[in-house]
C-alpha cells in the first residue's frame, strides 16, 4: 500500500546506499522546526522542493527584474527565469557529483523568494532605510520561515533553509548541495547576463576580456558547459566545491568586468534612479500610514515593528505592482466630474 510510506522509504534507502558520503541523505536532515508525518511517498527535501514551488511568492518572482528594469522584449530574464536556470545548472552539478539532487533544487528554487522589486535597486533603498539594514538572502529565510502560508511560514527543513540564507558569495552553506546552488547561482547570473546585455545593446560580444573567452569559450553555452565541468572535475570526491585555480581567477575577471560594463554602467542601469525613488517614497508613504497595508500585515507591525513590516510588505511587492501602487498614490487621477 502506498499509504504505509514503503515508496518513501526506498527512495530514502535509495540515497543511503548510492549517493556520495558528502551527500545529504533525507534521513538524516535535522528536520523541521515543526515536525510533521512523513509523506508517504515523498521524502522530506523533495516535499520542501514542492513546498517552494507552489508558495506565492515563487510566482510572484515572473515579475520581478532579474537587471534589466522593464526592458522591452520578451526574452529578457526574470527573477524567475534566473531561479530556474540556477536550479538546472545546480542539479547538473549535482548529478555530476551524487549528491541530493532534491535538496539542491530545494534550495536553489528558494534562494531569491525575498529579492526585492526593480533588483538589487530595490534592495539597496530598503538596506538603507531599514534599522539593521536587508539583505535579499535573510529576507528569502524570512519569507519561507514567518511570510509565507498567511503568516505560518513553510515549515521547510533546516537544511533547505541554511542554504537559502547562505546562498551569496559570501556565505557558508552548512551542506555540500548549498555550496553547489552558490556557485550556481553565480555562474547563471554572469552568463545570462552577458547575453541579456548583448540583447539589450550594452555589451557586444568582442567587449568580453579575451582571456575569459579563451579559457571558458565564445558563446553562452560554451561558457556555461565549461565552467560546469572545471567545477565539477574540480570537485570529485571532496566536500569542496571549487573551480580550477585558472578558472577561479578568470572567473574573478569576467565578474569585475560585468560590474564595470553593465551592473554599475549609468547607460544600462539609468532607471535605477527612479526605481529607487519610487521604492523610497513608498516606504515613507506605507511607514507614516501602516494602517494602509493589508491587514495580512497587522501582525508583524505589532511583534516587528513599522520598519519591518514595510520591508516586509514592499519587497513581496512585483515591479508592476509598486509601479501601480505608486500611481495610485502618488499620480492625481483624471477627474470625469459628476
Amino acid at each position: 500500500m502506498i499509504q504505509d510510506g514503503s515508496l518513501r522509504r526506498q527512495r530514502e534507502e535509495w540515497e543511503k546506499q548510492t549517493l556520495s558520503p558528502y551527500a545529504m541523505c533525507a534521513v538524516d536532515s535535522r528536520g523541521r522546526e515543526t515536525p510533521i508525518p512523513p509523506c508517504p511517498v515523498r521524502t522530506d527535501f523533495i516535499r520542501d522542493r514542492d513546498r517552494i514551488l507552489h508558495c506565492k511568492s515563487f510566482r510572484r518572482m515572473k515579475h520581478k527584474t532579474q537587471v534589466f528594469l522593464s526592458p522591452t522584449g520578451d526574452h529578457y530574464r526574470t527573477r524567475l527565469t534566473h531561479t530556474l536556470e540556477v536550479a538546472q545548472i545546480a542539479r547538473t552539478i549535482s548529478r555530476a557529483l551524487n549528491l541530493n539532487e532534491d535538496l539542491t533544487e530545494a534550495i536553489a528554487l528558494g534562494h531569491d523568494l525575498g529579492h526585492t522589486p526593480f533588483g538589487h535597486a530595490g534592495e539597496d533603498v530598503l538596506n538603507a532605510l531599514v534599522p539593521g539594514g536587508f539583505e535579499h538572502n535573510v529576507q528569502s529565510l524570512r519569507v519561507v520561515e514567518r511570510l509565507e502560508n498567511d503568516g505560518q511560514g513553510l515549515n521547510l527543513t533546516w537544511e533547505v533553509r541554511d542554504g537559502i540564507v547562505n546562498h551569496k558569495r559570501s556565505g557558508h552553506p552548512s551542506t555540500v548541495e548549498g555550496k553547489v546552488v552558490s556557485y550556481a547561482d553565480r555562474i547563471a547570473y554572469l552568463n545570462h547576463d552577458i547575453d541579456d546585455s548583448i540583447r539589450a545593446g550594452v555589451l557586444k560580444e568582442e567587449m568580453i576580456p579575451s582571456s575569459c573567452k579563451r579559457l571558458f569559450g565564445d558563446t553562452h553555452g560554451k561558457r556555461i558547459n565549461n565552467l560546469i565541468l572545471n567545477l565539477v572535475e574540480n570537485s570529485m570526491g571532496s566536500p569542496i566545491i571549487r573551480f580550477s585555480d585558472e578558472f577561479a581567477e578568470e572567473f574573478d575577471v569576467l565578474r569585475a568586468f560585468m560590474f564595470e560594463h553593465v551592473y554599475l554602467n549609468p547607460a544600462a542601469k539609468g532607471e535605477e534612479v527612479k526605481a529607487k525613488a519610487l521604492i523610497k517614497r513608498l516606504y515613507e508613504f506605507y511607514f507614516d500610514h501602516p494602517d494602509q497595508m493589508p491587514s495580512d500585515y497587522r501582525t508583524i507591525l505589532e511583534e516587528d515593528g513599522k520598519d519591518r513590516a514595510v520591508a516586509d510588505f514592499l519587497s513581496g511587492m512585483t515591479d508592476t505592482y509598486a509601479i501601480r501602487d505608486y500611481e495610485r498614490i502618488f499620480v492625481p487621477s483624471g477627474w470625469e466630474g459628476i
